[in-house]
């Protein structure tokens, strides 16, 4: 004692008397609502703190107090129970460490004559009672107001509200979290009060007990809008009457309509990832009919390169890769893939045979997925992701802390791949073979590592599967995953589309459809996705009402009342080609395709090269695994996991060299049977040349000082070294960032 190691405890429990002179009167607390909100709140569940997966200390919590039970274990049963001290709760640990009374490495986070404390104290005093199935438990919560228009400089309150089983709503608000999607449109501190940043639209994220809840904020731009700022601009369809609302709502002008030949290179790009001919550019520029852009999409939609590029786009989904796959089975999953493209098999009908593909590897070539994702929570994760853009991964260990998906709805809906299984990898290997055969067993449950016992097989915010119901339990899953009334699989695939065409998702990442990631124009989601139901999933059908609409015609080009917009549509976002496309897009400028080759068996005890048929282009690669430096450098999506976040539009110097001085534009500018010697051999006038170029490239004529600057480069050039010059012209062109980007 004369070291006063004890004095902050006396002084402690003093206060502590003071807080519970009173006590008999208090409520009751329980652990469940009163005591796991504190430590909630203060961080001490964290996976910065005790929630970490080995705890701190030797404590460990449940990550932000999903699991009740096993947290009063920890606290009142582990250390010998000396974490609470029911004869004198001032000396217990729970409170005494939190409250600095003796060192605590976690620092302090409450004062003893804090709220935090009297809860935890209390509790304690009445016994540190323990959780019981009877407590009531939180349905969900909401906010007030629920939304706000604001300007920047000005200050809100939230109050968050819980709606218990019992019919109780209690004031959550200082025992919640807050977080914000776009800090540069508003901030928010831990009481939940709001700081308007900037312009834009925004939300704050409200999480209390694993539920959320969502306060959405628009902050108007301050630009100065004439009265006819929307005159030209004349809704087509739903889309632009959707847009045009928030535009109105946000104070954005739009950009005026893109010009014939940005348009025609750009919906080529979008819809085929390829560039058009010369001869197809010369046509369109010449057609002076009205009609001519939508003549011109439904004719794309029913070309083979469409078939080409969104077979491309959706074996990235489905990770057609020949390292994890066998060489008959790569090639089969893909043409499967393809196949379903031509048909324009309606989305629900493609998952539909994914989720529920038995057979083999070759001639059911859609069990390939369970080839991938060979065991029951893979599969779980890897439908989610893929069909409704959903990571619920950290539900596995934990419920996820910034979803409502708990662990037990993860093993519930984990529960209903339990029973697939998969047998031999059977033929000869070096023939490529490897038949690999998906069936469904008759019994088999997954147990749920923390319970001990599984969980009813459930999909998510479904209804359960009798546990000794007979069938395949998948047939679940694809009903669940393809009803109107899920409120996931129809806006996933809406949103991906959109992106597409207009390089920004309405939910960004485009794989990212939590709750806590709002959409920058929810009513615009909403209607696409109610737009695919009603048309019985037909993706072309959606493609079409978007390459249609007005907005979709929005010209590159900024404005000073709209430079600002990057999330709501009032002009095309410019992009860059993505690998595959820029590639194959050199190759058709050049006239000098490329050739691929893939290595069979990699890492195994032998390896076998092969190549690709000559003019095989890059979008009709059905391996990710071939050979290209220039696709790996510019970013491809190697198709290692469910996710776009594999592929990278990320500049690099790698890629200024390859542009600058690599293989690929200059052998192919250098070719005796290219473009270029084409050219000459034509014996074409200089105009000509310089018009071909652009033409090819950029999809438009040479203006007249390009084209005056151009031909006097070429003709200022010595006969001996005029093929240089030409070399030179095309190759400024092919490096620019008008050839490079989607415009």
């Amino acid at each position: 004692m004369k070291n006063g190691k004890f004095l902050p405890i006396i002084g402690g429990l003093a206060l502590w008397f003071c807080h519970l002179a009173n006590a008999a009167d208090d409520q009751p607390r329980s652990f469940r609502n009163d005591v796991v909100p504190v430590l909630t709140r203060l961080g001490c569940n964290s996976g910065a703190c005790h929630g970490a997966l080995a705890g701190k200390g030797g404590f460990r919590l449940s990550l932000r107090g999903y699991d009740p039970v096993s947290d009063y274990l920890a606290i009142t049963r582990h250390a010998r129970g000396r974490r609470v001290e029911l004869a004198d709760p001032g000396r217990s640990l729970i409170l005494a460490k939190p409250s600095g009374a003796i060192p605590h490495k976690g620092g302090l986070r409450f004062e003893v004559d804090s709220e935090p404390y009297s809860i935890i104290a209390q509790w304690i005093a009445q016994g540190a009672p323990s959780p019981s199935d009877d407590d009531p438990r939180v349905n969900s919560i909401s906010l007030k107001p629920s939304n706000a228009s604001s300007r920047p400089g000005e200050s809100d309150q939230i109050t968050v509200t819980a709606q218990y089983s019992n019919g109780e709503t209690i004031d959550v608000t200082r025992w919640s979290h807050f977080s914000t999607t776009r800090e540069s449109v508003a901030r928010v501190n831990a009481d939940g009060k709001i700081s308007i940043t900037g312009h834009g639209a925004g939300a704050i994220v409200a999480s209390f007990d694993s539920k959320i809840a969502i306060y959405g904020i628009t902050v108007p731009f301050e630009s100065k809008l004439s009265d006819n700022a929307f005159a030209e601009f004349q809704p087509r369809n739903f889309i632009d009457e959707e847009v045009l609302a928030r535009w109105k709502q946000l104070n954005i002008a739009p950009s005026p309509v893109a010009d014939d030949a940005t348009f025609v290179r750009r919906v080529y790009l979008d819809t085929i990832g390829t560039l058009p001919t010369t001869d197809e550019v010369r046509g369109f520029l010449a057609d002076t009919t009205p009609d001519k852009r939508d003549r011109l999409v439904e004719s794309l939609l029913n070309r083979d390169e469409f078939v080409d590029y969104w077979a491309y786009k959706w074996s990235d989904l489905m990770l057609v890769n020949g390292q994890l796959l066998r060489p008959k089975a790569v090639k089969a999953y893909y043409q499967w893939i393809r196949q379903q493209v031509e048909l324009n098999t309606p989305w629900d009908e493609f998952a539909r045979k994914v989720v529920l593909a038995q057979g083999s590897s070759v001639d059911n070539a859609e069990t390939n997925f369970y080839a991938l994702h060979q065991d029951a929570e893979s599969m779980t994760e890897n439908v989610c992701q893929a069909f409704m853009g959903l990571s619920i991964g950290c539900a596995k260990c934990h419920n996820h802390p910034l979803e409502k998906w708990t662990n037990d709805q993860y093993y519930a809906m984990a529960n209903l791949f339990a029973r697939v299984r998969a047998k031999g990898w059977g033929g000869d290997p070096r023939n490529g073979d490897g038949l690999r055969t998906i069936y469904v067993a008759r019994e088999g449950e997954l147990i749920q590592p923390g319970k001990g016992k599984p969980q009813p097989p459930t999909p998510l915010d479904g209804a359960a599967v009798d546990f000794h119901a007979s069938g395949d339990r998948r047939q679940a899953v694809a009903d669940w995953l393809t009803s109107p009334d899920n409120p996931y699989f129809a806006r996933a695939i809406a949103n991906r589309v959109w992106a597409n065409f207009l390089g920004v998702g309405l939910v960004e990442p485009i794989d990212d459809l939590r709750a806590s990631n709002p959409a920058s124009n929810e009513a615009l989601l909403s209607a696409l996705a109610r737009y695919l139901i009603e048309n019985d999933y037909d993706l072309k059908s959606l493609m079409r009402v978007i390459l249609q609409s007005n907005v979709y015609r929005r010209s590159s080009q900024a404005l000073p009342q709209n430079i600002a917009d990057n999330r709501f549509y009032s002009r095309y976002y410019p992009r860059r080609m993505m690998a595959e496309v820029l590639l194959d897009a050199v190759a058709r400028v050049t006239g000098v395709p490329d050739k691929f080759t893939h290595i069979e068996y990699p890492g195994a005890d032998f390896q076998e090269t092969k190549e690709y048929a000559a003019g095989t282009r890059a979008l009709q690669l059905y391996d990710s695994a071939v050979a290209s430096p220039f696709l790996r450098s510019f970013g491809r999506n190697p198709r290692n996991i469910t996710c776009e976040c594999q592929r990278s539009n990320e500049p690099s110097l790698v890629q200024a060299l390859h542009l600058s001085n690599g293989e690929t534009i200059n052998q192919k500018l250098q070719s005796d049977s290219g473009r270029v010697q084409q050219l000459i051999n034509d014996k074409r006038p200089v105009y000509r040349i310089v018009e071909e170029v652009f033409l090819a490239a950029v999809s438009r004529y040479p203006t007249d000082q390009e084209l005056a600057s151009l031909m006097k480069l070429i003709n200022d050039t010595p006969v001996e070294s005029r093929r240089e010059a030409i070399e030179d012209v095309f190759w400024s062109v092919l490096s620019s960032r008008e050839f490079l980007f989607h415009h």
